[in-house]
C-alpha cells in the first residue's frame, strides 16, 4: 500500500544530545520526503551540537564529539533543512512528544520560523501504542516481520518509521489513508504548544496545564497579571512555547483595538 497524500509528507528522526528539549540539540537529523505520485528523497546529516555529547547519549546512537567535530552546525544546515520540509506535512516516532518540538526549538533558535498552521503530524508510535503497545524495534518486527538493525540511528529508525506506517495501513482496515485522519489518530490530548504547557480546552480556548493557574484560560490569566508573560518569557520554557504565548497576547491586543 502506499500513502494517500495531496502534498509531500517528511518522515524525520533526530539523534540528540540528550531529552531535554528546551536545552538539547540535535547530532543527526535524518528525513525521508515522500510525494504525493510515490517519489521519495532523502537526506541524512551528522549535526556539530557546539556542546558536548553526554556518554550516555552516545551510548545509544553511537555519534561522539569527535565524530561531529567537523560537521557542520545546525545553523549552517537550518536552510536546507527548511527547504526540504517546507509545505509538507511531518511523520515519526515519538515525533509529537520530542522530535518536532526539539527541531521547533532548534529552527527558532538560528532564527527560522516554525509552526504548524498548514501541517499536519502522524505519530506512528502513538498508533503502534493504541494498537498493539509495543517499541519500535518490536513494531519493525511484528509489522514488517524484519529486525531492526541499526537502531538508533537516524536513517535507519527514519525508513523502519516509514515502512511501519505503510504496514499499518495494511494491517487495520479502519485506519483511513489519509493525512489528516492519521494525524488525528495518532494525536493525544490538543496541545496549543509542542510540550504541553498550553492546552485546548472542550472549547478551543487555550488554557495553562502548570503552575499555580493550571487549568485557566490564558487570556484571563495574562488580563488578570500581565506580569506572568513577562515571567515565562524570561523562564526556562521552549521557545515555541513562548511563541505561542505570544501569539495568544498579540490576538488578545489585536481584539480590544
Amino acid at each position: 500500500m502506499e500513502l494517500n497524500l495531496k502534498k509531500p509528507v517528511v518522515f524525520f528522526d533526530l539523534e540528540t544530545t540528550g531529552i531535554n528539549i528546551a536545552k538539547d540539540r540535535i547530532v543527526e537529523i535524518s528525513i525521508l520526503k515522500v510525494m504525493p505520485n510515490g517519489n521519495k528523497e532523502s537526506k541524512t546529516w551528522l549535526v556539530n551540537p557546539e556542546m558536548a555529547i553526554p556518554k550516555e547519549s552516545s551510548d545509544i546512537h553511537g555519534i561522539t564529539n569527535e565524530r561531529v567535530a567537523n560537521e557542520p552546525t545546525f545553523k549552517e544546515l537550518a536552510p536546507a533543512v527548511n527547504t526540504m520540509i517546507k509545505g509538507c506535512d511531518l511523520a515519526g516516532f515519538n515525533s509529537n512528544r520530542f522530535d518536532i518540538p526539539l527541531l521547533a526549538e532548534e529552527m527558532l533558535r538560528v532564527g527560522l520560523d516554525f509552526d504548524m498552521k498548514n501541517r499536519v503530524a502522524i505519530d506512528v508510535q502513538v498508533i503502534f501504542h493504541k494498537k498493539e503497545q509495543r517499541t519500535l524495534s518490536a513494531g519493525y518486527k511484528f509489522y514488517c516481520d524484519k529486525d531492526l538493525e541499526n537502531a538508533h540511528s537516524a536513517e535507519a529508525d527514519t525508513l523502519a518509521t516509514y515502512e511501519i506506517l505503510l504496514a499499518q495501513l495494511d494491517k487495520y482496515e479502519d485506519l483511513e489513508n489519509d493525512v489528516k485522519s492519521l494525524s488525528e489518530f495518532s494525536s493525544h490530548n490538543k496541545r496549543a504548544d509542542f510540550a504541553g504547557f498550553l492546552m485546548f480546552d472542550d472549547e478551543e480556548n487555550e488554557i495553562f496545564t502548570f503552575g499555580k493557574y493550571k487549568g485557566r484560560k490564558v487570556l484571563d490569566v495574562l488580563a488578570e497579571n500581565p506580569g506572568y508573560y513577562a515571567w515565562i518569557q524570561n523562564a526556562d520554557f521552549p521557545l515555541y512555547t513562548k511563541k505561542v504565548l505570544t501569539q495568544i497576547k498579540l490576538r488578545s491586543m489585536n481584539t480590544k483595538l
